[in-house]
């Protein structure tokens, strides 16, 4: 199965993955740049860059040389497909450097920089950043995963940005830098790297490179002070910038799982809730003057899931009282709460309420309305997440209820329900309970 785009010979995308120097303090790993190299190096490049054109993919590790590395990012940068950079590994600085012109005096550390060799034996920041800038060809991402060591970090940390980030038009750029007092990982792949190879791997249709971030940086469990890029605060800007609901993308499916992941509720909008000292929810009367999709989507990709679902219940309450359970707003509000829910993993609350937003749909619109089948994927993908037999099990029959009443563009999803729905009733222990997977 392809990943979608352009498949013929005409361009090639390419993945350079960088691992720079390891991070220690006091004998403890902060960051092992080689080990989160080689766990990203087994995603399929097709889901790294989230195109089916042919791809190239180089590591680098053990580099001394920075022109070396300069070189390679060059070519990289020069491939006429898609891009996808990552760098892990310890950012320092030169402080003799800073008038220089090489990324206010930031580095990537390479193998065996000391503090004394900063300016020789490590990549500037700026070289990164001026070959990113030269890019004219495709899309373009950037992923970091880095620890800011005592130099950096007061360039990076106390300043609460990454110097260069906003100047590079057509690049996306996300990620975390830590700071150099964040607790040890072991020598174990650092945790936002971990999430965005979970959720490649797991999910049936690739998210975009936004929900990926949202989802490894809320999951992470990051240390407190952690340097997040971009910040939720600035994704709400953009959000508040562009009110529009932006047009759904189309997926880009990943050859794990058949059933395809429902498409990301828009959250845009603009709010002006009062916010009461838990920083949730204002007055009933607020919540029904104005709308909080855009709190709503900081909060999410802020990571802050509580917060988002007891926003999101308020607003609904106020529309229900407004328009009532059945009006096309109180629906839209059941929609989001569902992928708030998606996006906290929940998957039982995430099912059961896209399937009564496509119940109710349904009853509304008709079964050919394309909200309504997007509705029931978005149901049936959630369920195939379900590990609990006993949940899958409650929710199941409703779902396969509205699957049946609608003329789906795949039978197969039907199928794929009504067979995973037929095991999940076999008693446990009986030959034909193995059968039960997460599809």
């Amino acid at each position: 199965m392809g990943f979608g785009g352009v498949s013929g010979g005409q361009r090639r995308g390419h993945a350079l993955l960088l691992a720079g120097d390891a991070a220690v303090r006091r004998g403890g790993v902060l960051v092992a740049p080689g080990v989160n190299v080689a766990a990203l190096a087994m995603v399929p490049t097709g889901a790294l860059l989230g195109h089916g054109v042919p791809a190239d993919m180089v590591c680098l590790e053990g580099s001394r040389d920075p022109n070396t590395v300069l070189a390679r990012l060059r070519v990289a940068v020069g491939t006429e497909g898609p891009l996808f950079v990552y760098v892990s590994g310890r950012l320092t600085a030169d402080r003799r450097g800073r008038g220089h012109g090489r990324g206010h005096g930031l580095f990537v550390a390479l193998a065996g920089t000391t503090a004394a060799s900063v300016r020789y034996t490590s990549l500037p920041w700026e070289w990164l950043l001026g070959e990113l800038r030269s890019r004219t060809a495709d899309e373009a991402t950037l992923v970091v995963d880095l620890v800011a060591d005592k130099a950096a970090w007061p360039l990076v940390g106390e300043t609460g940005t990454l110097p260069g980030l906003a100047g590079l038009a057509g690049v996306e750029a996300f990620g975390v830098v830590c700071g150099p007092d964040a607790p040890a990982a072991g020598g174990a792949v650092s945790a936002y790297t971990r999430q965005w190879i979970d959720q490649l791997r797991r999910a049936p249709v690739r998210p975009s490179n936004v929900e990926l971030h949202v989802l490894a940086a809320g999951s992470a469990g990051l240390a407190p002070g952690t340097l997040v890029v971009p910040s939720a605060r600035e994704l709400e800007t953009r959000s508040a910038a562009a009110p529009a609901p932006a047009p759904a993308p189309v997926p880009v499916p990943v050859p794990v799982v058949p059933v395809p992941a429902p498409e990301p509720v828009a959250f845009s909008g603009t709010t002006r809730i009062a916010e009461t000292a838990e920083g949730v929810t204002g007055s009933a009367a607020a919540v029904a003057m104005e709308d909080p999709r855009a709190r709503l989507h900081a909060l999410a990709m802020g990571g802050r899931h509580g917060e988002a679902d007891a926003l999101a219940r308020a607003w609904e309450r106020s529309v229900v009282e407004r328009s009532g359970q059945a009006s096309a707003e109180a629906v839209q509000c059941g929609e989001i709460r569902a992928d708030l829910a998606r996006m906290a993993g929940d998957f039982a609350s995430a099912t059961r309420l896209w399937t009564g937003a496509g119940r109710t749909r349904l009853a509304l619109q008709g079964a050919d309305a394309a909200e309504v089948q997007d509705a029931a994927t978005g149901a049936l993908y959630c369920w195939t997440q379900l590990k609990d037999r006993a949940g899958a099990l409650e929710l199941g029959p409703a779902l396969v209820g509205l699957l049946r009443a609608l003329p789906l563009p795949d039978p197969d999803l039907l199928r794929l329900a009504e067979r995973r729905l037929e095991t999940l009733r076999t008693p446990e222990g009986s030959p034909d309970a193995s059968r039960v997977v997460r599809s």
